[in-house]
């Protein structure tokens, strides 16, 4: 029997009526259904576990029922072993989760059918490190931040590509983005828009004490490095804007492409015509 797995977003009304929709889709297709607690919520109808669980069941692709913050959670627990991600919009803006509601069991059809692309997304793999010992590991899909903790502080961050010393933000925070997260915070702070598969990060202070530190944007085969000096105050880093947690000064945060992609199926809509509508750029 095919493997399915159903991720969705806490206390969303509406899931009321489309998870017992979708549990029976399954059905009638052959599916046996994996779900997390979540989604359990909403019907018994399936092998409960926890999102961290779910991968090693090895479903053939996981739907996730959401907004992006799902989507991110779930790439998080699942992208690892390689599990395909059909993402619906049960949010607002949702870049990631292109597939609306109305849709669905369309793209439901074309996903069993084996007719449904799939586009890997980049992924960073983030290591902090503190008195050179590796604390943590982390990974990201859309971008790492680290930030100041108090209101009107600047925090200073050396950075470093490959080794090389670049120069030293006095800034509110900085942000390592992939391709798929330069439509998030980074775009907000003034970073530049980077197609899915353009092989780069993008650097980009968060309002900068100097007006001559601007974004960059670099290869994603070289290691960026982030070293903390800040002396007032504590700052942050955090992981898609889920994870957070407190730095000091002299720990070192590196940055790198990590080995696995998140694989996410997509609708055959052209990237542009998808940023035009998300970001309500005017028609020809």
């Amino acid at each position: 029997m095919k493997i399915a797995a159903i991720i969705s977003k806490p206390s969303k009304p509406e899931l009321h009526q489309i998870v017992p929709e979708v549990l029976q889709w399954f059905s009638e297709h052959k599916y046996h259904v994996l779900m997390d607690e979540e989604t359990a919520e909403y019907s018994p109808k399936g092998e409960i576990l926890s999102r961290n669980d779910i991968a090693s069941k090895s479903p053939e692709f996981a739907l996730v029922l959401g907004g992006d913050g799902t989507l991110l959670s779930a790439a998080r627990s699942i992208a690892p072993a390689g599990i395909p991600i059909l993402a619906v919009n049960l949010g607002s803006l949702g870049f990631l989760t292109e597939v609306p509601l109305d849709d669905l069991f369309q793209t439901l059809e074309s996903v069993d059918a084996g007719d449904c692309p799939i586009e890997p997304r980049s992924v960073l793999e983030c290591r902090l490190l503190r008195e050179d010992c590796c604390r943590e590991t982390y990974f990201a899909l859309n971008d790492l931040v680290v930030n100041k903790s108090a209101i009107a502080r600047l925090v200073g961050f050396d950075l470093f590509i490959d080794d090389s010393f670049v120069l030293q933000y006095k800034a509110d925070g900085v942000i390592v983005a992939t391709p798929t997260g330069s439509t998030a915070y980074s775009l907000a702070a003034g970073g530049p828009v980077l197609m899915p598969a353009v092989d780069a990060f993008v650097i980009t202070p968060v309002c900068p004490h100097s007006l001559t530190h601007r974004p960059l944007v670099v290869r994603d085969s070289v290691e960026v490095k982030i070293v903390v000096k800040s002396d007032e105050e504590q700052a942050f880093l955090t992981i898609d804007g889920q994870l957070g947690i407190p730095v000091q000064r002299e720990d070192q945060i590196y940055c790198r492409k990590a080995k696995h992609s998140v694989k996410l199926f997509r609708m055959r809509k052209a990237f542009f015509d998808v940023l035009r509508n998300k970001l309500k750029w005017g028609q020809r």
